[in-house]
């Protein structure tokens, strides 16, 4: 596949590739969306469906899987130690990215993202199946050190309102305004009171997409940042509503770009939105 000048291209992979290894006994396709309708109506074959909530977060609180947890997962999917996993998702990849960002947080690096993920597979014409793999029980266990570095938590959000810190809110134009909680097609509800974090620039996720789903270029995300004075040189913080919007533009800036300082707020506006006497600006 052509790097379009990505500063780590090996974390993509293209829909030529996947479907050449599907049968790659080292590949693992995992398909991740926020509900499985998708995944039990077709999917890419031989790929497992994980639930973005049910699957990754804890049953009590808000968090994510640990690290012992996460390769219990990892392990009923089939992965080994040798083993690539390719994740891919809906229409909009959102939730695939959110795996990957959670994964690469808790220490997992044999990750890549599809490009376009369900979409550009599906536009393309390619093989979808019903038939769900039964796949054999591992035993693997995630050994890399976890890299908190990619997480933002609220006090340091807090903390980096009015810094040198650049703030992206990467949600639609109406939700940065104030004027919706949450994408049309979802509840206007969750968070208690509309607007943004202050001084956040607004770069909606879908504009680092082609119309096919994949990534622009490199040239064309540099550009796209740069307009909002989101550089290499600065510490971003990203966040959208619960986290998944904003992980898609971690990925663009921190994986394609190689921005070396780039958290995610997984908090975002579900959280911020909420809490007493944190400063918001509408319009």
């Amino acid at each position: 596949m052509g790097s379009s000048g990505y500063a780590h291209p090996e974390t993509l992979v293209d829909t030529e590739w996947l479907a050449a290894h599907l049968d790659d006994g080292t590949v693992r396709v995992i398909d991740v969306d926020e509900d499985t309708t998708a995944y039990e109506n077709d999917h890419i074959p031989g790929s497992v469906g994980w639930h973005w909530t049910r699957d990754l977060h804890t049953a009590v609180g808000r968090d994510y899987l640990d690290r012992a947890a996460l390769g219990r997962l990892l392990a009923a999917a089939g992965v080994e130690d040798d083993t690539t996993v390719v994740l891919y998702g809906g229409n909009n990849n959102w939730f695939a990215a959110y795996a990957y960002w959670i994964l690469r947080l808790r220490g997992f690096s044999k990750v890549k993202l599809l490009d376009g993920g369900r979409k550009k597979w599906e536009l393309e014409g390619r093989e979808m199946t019903q038939e769900v793999m039964d796949r054999r029980h591992t035993g693997f266990t995630v050994a890399g050190e976890e890299n908190p570095q990619f997480r933002a938590l609220r006090g340091e959000v807090l903390e980096k309102v009015g810094s040198a810190a650049r703030l992206v809110d990467v949600r639609s134009p109406e939700e940065y305004r104030g004027e919706k909680l949450a994408p049309p097609h979802l509840p206007q509800e969750q968070a208690q009171v509309p607007g943004h974090i202050p001084g956040a620039a607004n770069v909606p996720w879908a504009q680092a997409a082609n119309d096919d789903g994949t990534f622009k270029s490199a040239d064309e995300l540099k550009a796209l940042y740069a307009r909002k004075g989101i550089t290499s040189d600065r510490e971003v913080i990203a966040y959208c509503r619960i986290g998944e919007r904003s992980s898609h533009t971690w990925f663009a800036l921190h994986e394609l770009l190689g921005y070396p300082d780039v958290k995610n707020y997984d908090g975002s506006w579900t959280e911020y939105g909420s809490l007493v006497r944190a400063p918001v600006e509408m319009g």
